[in-house]
């Protein structure tokens, strides 16, 4: 199983080295971490400093935080839905005949 990610300290002393004159793969040799993993990090490093083009690191966040919010509320959506389905099994509608007399 892989790294599920570097702090956010390393990456930044990886992109102050590049910054500095080091070659993206000596960098990615001599740390042991894909030379694509130091790509992907600067390119987000352009866009946080708004040098590129598309979403923020904290927009990401953001993002992620709506869509964990979306499904929490489509599941108690999906939930509420089932049990009125099942209330209106159960109790008869206001109003509906009544046993004669």
């Amino acid at each position: 199983m892989g790294r599920r990610g570097y702090p956010p300290e390393f990456r930044r002393k990886v992109l102050d080295l590049l910054e500095a004159g080091r070659k993206v793969t000596d960098l990615a040799h001599d740390l042991e971490i894909s030379s694509q993993t130091i790509y992907t990090w600067r390119r987000q490093d352009r866009i946080d400093r708004g040098l590129e083009p598309g979403l923020t690191s904290s927009e990401k966040v953001e993002l992620a935080v709506a869509k964990r919010r979306i499904a929490e509320l489509e599941t108690e959506l999906q939930a509420t839905r089932r049990a009125i389905e099942l209330v209106r099994e159960v109790v008869p509608p206001k109003g509906g005949s009544r046993p004669s007399r």
